[in-house]
Order: structure tokens, then sequence, then C-alpha cells
């Protein structure tokens, strides 16, 4: 039967439904393998526009990706496997998941009183309320797979490798004059996103670097940090040069190594008039120098430009205007008008219920990240937490004037980080004997279920 409708069909549906059943099948036998796949689906991914089903309020339209339909299949997978095997449990007990539930029911309760107000349409707050949440499941798959120290390392060698493949990719972008953005993203780039992207990863392989005690990656993590670093000059976003300097100073204040980061960051502030590309001088000074044009704005007595003065002009309406008409819930997802930053639309859009909850859930991943950074013994470990808490502040500063915390490039790495940085206390007790596992076990471990057997 299956050979007779393959028959009937077009080459690329054929290779489509086969492609499908081969990643069900990897991600029935081995969600560890399935997780590959996701890791680098995310960047290396290819996108499309499946058009304007929000109103016009959405942006550029709804964006499909690779990783999309992965997270539906591995999703159905790994829901099927735990019908069959009941030691596999479908959520397991984090210290984020009451953050996250409440973050999710404001954002769909919001959404749905947006749908019957009439203020949003149906297909957009539907779709882009799961786009807004759907890296949560990363997250959990992580926290339901991840058992072991080898896992742990070949998951983060997998992120890097990535990582590495698409700043190669943003460096051969340089020559063409055009700012730097991700793969596969069509023809209208966003290097807002991939600006973010990158200093998350930067922070990232600075944390390691921070603790590593390996000879071989004190060589390697540098030469990456300058891969990596390189694009994101040329990315021209300015939200990301802005989050580079929480980065920093979150690296000193939480390393060890303050002399030398101290040594570090005053050589590097002395040579930056003669490294820093003059793209780079010339996109921050526009923001001062822009030739006078309406609708620009006056900050401390000084003019900005129009680009700038719309995310001034939208924090503005929505916290002195907009937000009042709709205090609690908001207008629901994609039932305001569109705004490239993330704090005024969280407040537009899921109200006051909404935006605190999404504090909620940044403080808990704050407090959660430097919990384990503080107890944390092993330096890969901590070099990870070090990395992922001056990622995460960083992003908070991109957030200023971007999406960054639903902007699915960013959020599933962040996501599948977080979840490997909230397992770190848990790998790290396994790894001791079973008393001092039992007594190490962080007590949100100890009163969940147990532990699910590894696939």
């Amino acid at each position: 039967m299956m050979a007779w409708v393959l028959a009937q069909a077009s080459l690329p549906l054929g290779l489509g439904v086969g492609v499908i059943v081969v990643v069900l099948f990897v991600a029935f036998v081995s969600n560890e393998a399935a997780l590959y796949l996701l890791i680098f689906s995310m960047l290396l991914g290819p996108q499309l526009v499946a058009g304007d089903i929000g109103g016009g309020q959405l942006g550029r339209g709804l964006t499909l990706r690779l990783d999309d339909f992965l997270l539906v299949i591995v999703g159905v997978a790994w829901v099927a496997k735990t019908a069959l095997y009941k030691e596999v449990g479908l959520v397991f007990r984090t210290p984020l998941n009451h953050s996250i539930a409440a973050y999710s029911f404001a954002a769909v309760f919001a959404t749905g009183l947006g749908i019957l107000a009439g203020r949003v349409a149906v297909m957009g707050g539907i779709f882009f309320t799961l786009k807004y949440i759907q890296y949560f499941v990363i997250y959990f798959m992580v926290v339901n797979n991840l058992r072991e120290r080898k896992q742990f390392e070949r998951f983060l060698w997998a992120l890097l490798a990535t990582c590495a493949i698409v700043s190669v990719i943003g460096m051969l972008q340089i020559p063409s004059g055009q700012r730097v953005s991700a793969p596969f993203e069509g023809p209208q780039g966003e290097p807002n996103t991939f600006g973010g992207y990158l200093v998350l990863m930067l922070a990232l392989v600075a944390g390691l670097l921070m603790t590593t005690r390996s000879t071989r990656l004190k060589i390697v993590l540098p030469c990456l940090a300058l891969v990596i670093i390189t694009p994101i000059f040329f990315t021209l976003s300015r939200a990301s040069y802005l989050a580079l300097i929480p980065l920093a100073l979150t690296l000193f204040v939480f390393s060890e190594r303050k002399l030398f980061l101290a040594a570090f960051f005053a050589a590097t502030l002395a040579l930056t008039p003669f490294f820093i590309p003059e793209a780079v001088v010339d996109r921050v000074r526009y923001t001062f120098s822009q030739p006078p044009e309406a609708g620009q704005k006056q900050l401390g007595g000084v003019r900005v430009d129009t680009s700038t003065s719309a995310r001034l002009e939208s924090y503005e309406q929505v916290l002195l205007r907009d937000w009042l008409e709709h205090p609690l819930f908001g207008y629901g997802v994609t039932g305001y008008r569109f705004l490239d930053a993330q704090y005024p639309r969280t407040l537009a859009e899921t109200g006051l219920v909404g935006f605190l909850a999404f504090l909620w859930l940044q403080a808990a991943l704050f407090r959660e990240a430097y919990g384990v950074l503080k107890t944390t013994q092993d330096p890969l470990f901590r070099g990870v937490a070090l990395g992922f808490l001056c990622g995460f502040v960083a992003l908070i500063t991109h957030a200023i004037g971007t999406n960054t915390f639903i902007i699915v490039r960013i959020m599933e790495p962040f996501w599948f980080l977080a979840g490997m940085v909230i397992m770190i206390p848990q790998l790290e007790a396994s790894q001791a004997t079973p008393a001092v596992a039992a007594a190490s076990r962080p007590s949100w471990a100890r009163r969940g279920r147990p532990l699910p057997i590894a696939s």
C-alpha cells in the first residue's frame, strides 16, 4: 500500500513523507538522537513565511521552520513512548515548572479573550501563541532525557559545533556588504536575531574558558570566540552591541579570575579603536547623527534616529496609554500592533498578569542558574552555568530593543541550555556514591517522582 501511494505522489512529497517517517522512527527509538536533530536544525534548518494570518499585526507573518515540524514529530513520539513505558514520565518536576505554567496560561488566556473580543485573528492568535511557548517543549525534552555527564558533554559540543558552522557562514557574508544574518532565512534576514544568538553562544564560550583546565580547550575556545564575535560586529545590531556590556560585567562579577578579566578588558578597550570595523562605528554613530526626519525623538536632550525613536515611542504608548485599556490580560497575542521590543510587547499582549508571570519566570531562571553556579564543583558544569548566566543577563538587555524572548532562533538554544543547567545538580549527584547522591540531590528532585529510565 505504501509503495502504491508513493508511486502516485510527486518526488518531493514522497521524499518528505520518507523523511518524516525516518525522523519519527529515530525519535521513538532514541530521544537523544532526536535532540541532536533539533540542535542542528535550530540554526541550520530552512524556513518559510506562511503568510500574514494575523491581520497585518505580525511583522513578517507566520514563519514555519524545519525544527517546528521536528518538535511536533518528536513530541508525538515522546507521548507515544510514555504511553507504552510508564517509567518514562511526560513532564519531569523542575523548579521552573510553576513559572512556565503561569506564563503559558497567561498567554493562552489573554489570546482567548482577545479572540472572543474580536481583537485577535483566530489562526494568527493560535499559531503565534504556540510559537511563543514551543521552546518550553525543548526544555522538558532535555530535562526528561539528560541523565549522564557524557550526554551533557555531547549536547554541549553539538551546540558549539552548530555555532561554529553558522558563524563561519556569517563571516562568508561579510564581503557582500550586507548586514550579516543567520543562514536559510530567505530574502529578509534578521540580523538582530542572529546577533542575539551569537551573544548567547559567546557568553557560553567565555564561561567555559574561565573554568576549563584543558590545555586543548584553552586554545580552541579563544579561536571559537573570535569566530563568533566577528559576525556579531557585522550584524550591525545595536541591541547586540549593547548586550555585550552586561555580558562582560556579569562575567567579571561571577568569575573567580577577576584579575585576568580586568587586564583583558582594559587591553580590549585600549585596542578597540584599532580593530573595530568602520561599519560598526558608523552604525553606532548613526543613532545620534541621522539627518533630521519626521518622527525623531529627543533622549536626554539628544536627537536619536527614527528606529530608536520608534522603540521609545512604543514604550511610551504602551505604558502611558494603550495598556490601561486592557490592564489585566492585555490585547492577546497578535492583538496589538507589531512592536520590536520585548517588554512593552509582553505588557500589551498579556497585560499585567502575563507581564508579572514573565518576570517570575526570568527571576526563577536567574535564581536557579546562580544557585547551580555557586554549588557545583565540576569545572565543565561551572563553565556552562557561568556562561548561561552571563548570556541570560545579556539577553535581558538585548530584549530592550528586540523581541528576544519570543524569537525561536534565540530561545531554542537558550532553553536547551536552560534544561542542561537545571539538570546539573542531578548529574553531579549521580556521580557520587548512592548515599552521598541521595543527600546531595536537590530538594525539588527528591520531592519528584523517581528518575525515568534512560532510553
